[in-house]
């Protein structure tokens, strides 16, 4: 028997652009927005369990998955903040909770501070706060090129990305020093991430550009909402994210215990729905 996926997919057409996103659910509603590299296939887990309890809309990022990118050359966080704020308009929401994984998470305290207004409480799963020399190294090492070319290189070389960032950090270290103790995950599960970011071979750098020139350190003390900032136990970003929350003037950190499944450790869902919930 097929079961009926409570998530959605759809299309929403902005000026001179188009979204791609998967939604469900009724309720308050909560926008997902997902980490580099990949689409919102990679949170559809997490979503269908948000949506059990609330309105989930998970958009793919511009230059993601099924989303073409925008228009501008080198875009930075301010335009991956007012890109969301016009998908918000286009969808009639007014007001809404913002959960944000990696480059996700970047995007949420961005449109934050630009919306204020538009934005209840905040969910940071993962965030990134890289010093200059990080910053320049990961800008010129951690985006190989996905170019397609007659041999199918960069199938392997896109392969081999993904899979080795969930074992090392960064992916590109591949020795005992850089290995961060997450485990592979089933091959269809590896296989779906891939054929995701190979929609957007060619664009799915522009974002994470953006989030290594983030600067994290001097927005984040900016942000007045509620914020939840937790990380899983092989998340390479815990101790970033540590460090994230130190920042924010409201936030409460949660830090996720391994248990066993979920190569990235315990499932956030149970602590989002309780800081979303609480008054």
């Amino acid at each position: 028997m097929v079961q009926v996926d409570v998530l959605k997919r759809a299309f929403v057409d902005l000026p001179g652009r188009q979204v791609h996103l998967r939604q469900g659910g009724e309720g308050a509603p909560l926008v997902m927005l997902h980490a580099s590299p990949g689409a919102s296939a990679q949170l559809a887990p997490l979503a269908r369990q948000m949506a059990k309890t609330r309105r989930v809309i998970a958009p793919d990022t511009p230059g993601h998955g099924d989303s073409p990118v925008l228009s501008v050359a080198q875009p930075e966080m301010t335009d991956y903040a007012g890109a969301l704020i016009e998908l918000l308009d286009a969808l009639g929401l007014e007001k809404v909770d913002l959960y944000g994984s990696h480059t996700g998470a970047a995007i949420a305290a961005e449109t934050a501070l630009l919306a204020p207004e538009r934005v209840g409480k905040i969910v940071l799963d993962g965030f990134g706060l890289f010093s200059p020399k990080e910053r320049d190294e990961y800008l010129a090492r951690y985006t190989p090129s996905l170019t397609p070319d007659l041999n199918g290189a960069y199938l392997q070389t896109a392969f081999m990305f993904l899979r080795d960032q969930l074992v090392y950090w960064p992916w590109y270290g591949r020795t005992a020093a850089h290995l961060h103790g997450g485990t592979l995950p089933p091959p269809a599960a590896l296989h779906g991430w891939l054929v995701e970011v190979l929609k957007a071979a060619e664009t799915y750098h522009l974002a994470y550009g953006a989030a290594f020139r983030y600067p994290g350190a001097e927005r984040l003390p900016k942000v007045r909402h509620a914020v939840l900032a937790l990380a899983r136990p092989n998340d390479p970003l815990l101790p970033h994210t540590r460090a994230a929350a130190d920042l924010l003037p409201n936030a409460k950190y949660v830090a996720l215990a391994s248990d066993g499944g979920d190569p990235w450790g315990s499932d956030p869902a149970a602590a989002i729905e309780a800081f979303l919930s609480a008054d």
